[in-house]
């Protein structure tokens, strides 16, 4: 029987277990050392000032130092302990939780697809290494204090027993209150940082359109939505906070009014009276504590849900058997893909053969699904239907890792990373030789440009690549595609954004790549990138029309289209 997986959340929450268990322990000896201060009240009120004795009263200050130098020490270990077990979690979730977040915009819809893992995880993490456990842990301890009075006085207990229902009915209905503007609060925070990324992405074109003032107009509705949810979850959360402190001073008043009448009837003591104000305080701080932290209990709990859910769903099996690296052939077979979060079909039934050496263009109207055809090709999307093979093993059967070595891919939107030209063309790395990274370079034609630069390949480029221009992002990214000689090269629109020169230069890679064997597939709408290919695919509205030699398709294509117009 195949033995099921734990949940990785609910893995690294049982791996804080004993470090919690740690907690239970500080939290019953801190608990039993918060006596001190009752007990030495009591004891000074009905021992040292009825005996006079200076001598006990020394004695008495000295055990109440120690022990609250102890209950110190005990505080600062629980609080250490915390912050390792956020750090445990960090260095458990941390890194499924940030591919995660790479992971969802190729299975799920740009609307679903937002970086929620990371900040679920920093929700989680700061609840469990605050003083929410804190307050769970010193909850248990109630029912000491509580018996505490009730051999003080029936009564003191039974006042304290009303006051913790009452509080207790003040959490269960914050809990309640607060459980759906929780969650909504969530979903508008996460638009909100939607709405903030795709302006800072697009400023030049907000300022070059004049498009400011109409998206500032929209991030007003959604961040006013957002303040106003917060400020109703934030005004719960006062006032149930606020509650629970007032009653539980009133209630400490009226312990001291209680004790009072019992000392005047010589029922208690005033020591009595004194020790029992400040343990029924002290019963009900964390019940106060419980309230005051309720609504980062409430999204932590649904933080973790969330982070479970997406974690689980993005789970891959063990890791696939090593294969040897493909050499030979690339086979797709009955494509049919659809985006992800989406049921509309873009490509259908789409298949070809290629060989090592051989270079495939795939043109046709905007709309007819090149660019997800070349996502499926280099597994950034599954097929909804079909395979694609390397040398005869479906791409299932690769390891990511290892088979990204073998596929270079210029997509149609150049994306470059904060950091040096070198690291960005070595796909950073660690172990790139400059040898193949200048080798790279001088394939796409960007060598000489490198150069020219400041710092040449150690020039830092920034994010997006933000001090190079669209044409020198192409050729660095092109280079990318190209380092390590890769098997198969998918170019989508890779002249979109070069001039004459840059064109030559991206012509003589695709045939150097072909003559070291590589298999390079070209989406083009001019037809100068196909100068470099043998073969051609025609696609139009997801469908293959056409698929043979280059010279053969492109003349049977420009006779349907002379023969349509006329």
């Amino acid at each position: 029987m195949q033995e099921t997986r734990r949940p990785l959340v609910a893995a690294a929450l049982r791996q804080t277990r004993a470090a919690f268990a740690g907690i239970v322990a500080l939290s019953a000896v801190t608990n039993i050392l918060m006596l001190t201060g009752p007990l030495f009240m009591m004891q000074v009120y009905d021992r040292v000032l009825a005996s006079r004795s200076v001598p006990t009263l020394v004695a008495l200050s000295m055990l109440a130092v120690a022990l609250y130098v102890f209950q110190a020490l005990f505080e600062v270990i629980r609080s250490r302990i915390l912050t390792q077990i956020g750090q445990r979690l960090e260095e458990q979730l941390g890194r499924p939780a940030f591919d995660a977040v790479l992971k969802l915009p190729l299975r799920l819809s740009k609307k679903e697809s937002v970086p929620q893992p990371l900040r679920d995880l920093d929700q989680l993490r700061g609840f469990m290494s605050g003083q929410g456990p804190i307050a769970i842990a010193d909850l248990p301890w109630l029912p000491l204090y509580l018996v505490i009075l009730f051999l003080f006085h029936p009564y003191f207990g039974w006042l304290a027993v009303a006051g913790a229902i009452v509080l207790i009915a003040l959490t269960l209905t914050s809990e309640v209150m607060l459980r759906e503007p929780m969650r909504l609060l969530s979903l508008l925070a996460a638009r909100r940082s939607d709405y903030l990324e795709a302006g800072r992405r697009n400023a030049e074109v907000l300022q070059a359109m004049g498009m400011r003032e109409a998206y500032a107009t929209r991030w007003d509705a959604t961040n006013a939505d957002f303040i106003e949810k917060q400020r109703r979850a934030g005004d719960v959360t006062s006032s149930f906070s606020a509650a629970s402190k007032i009653f539980r001073l009133a209630l400490q008043s009226g312990v001291l009014a209680l004790g009072a009448w019992l000392a005047i009837w010589q029922l208690a003591s005033p020591g009595a009276m004194i020790a029992a104000s400040i343990l029924t305080s002290r019963a009900l701080a964390p019940i106060e504590l419980v309230i005051g932290q309720w609504r980062g209990f409430v999204n932590a709990r649904q933080a973790r849900r969330r982070l479970e859910e997406v974690l689980e769903k993005l789970r891959t099996g063990s890791v696939p058997m090593a294969l040897p690296v493909p050499r030979q052939t690339i086979a797709a077979v009955a494509i049919t893909a659809v985006a992800p979060g989406t049921t509309a079909i873009i490509v259908r039934d789409v298949g070809f053969e290629l060989k090592a050496g051989q270079g495939l263009g795939i043109i046709g109207p905007s709309g007819s699904g090149k660019s997800t055809l070349a996502r499926i090709l280099v597994g950034v999307w599954p097929a909804a239907r079909g395979t694609v093979r390397l040398d005869g093993a479906e791409l299932a059967q690769w390891d990511p890792e290892a088979l990204g070595s073998a596929i270079g891919y210029l997509p149609q939107d150049v994306e470059l990373f904060d950091g040096t030209i070198a690291e960005n063309i070595a796909r950073f790395s660690p172990q790139a030789r400059p040898e193949a990274i200048i080798e790279a370079a001088t394939m796409a034609g960007a060598h000489s440009l490198i150069l020219s630069m400041p710092d040449g390949y150690d020039t830092r480029i920034g994010a997006g690549g933000a001090i190079l221009s669209a044409g020198q992002r192409q050729r660095v990214g092109l280079a990318r595609a190209l380092y390590g000689a890769p098997f198969l090269i998918v170019l989508d629109e890779p002249n979109a954004s070069l001039d004459a020169e840059g064109e030559a230069a991206l012509t003589n890679a695709i045939i150097a790549a072909r003559k070291a064997g590589s298999v390079v597939i070209v989406i083009a709408h001019r037809p100068s990138a196909l100068a470099a290919v043998d073969h051609v695919l025609v696609l139009n509205e997801g469908r293959m029309v056409a698929f043979g030699p280059r010279d053969e398709v492109l003349r049977k294509t420009t006779v349907r289209a002379v023969s349509e117009n006329s």
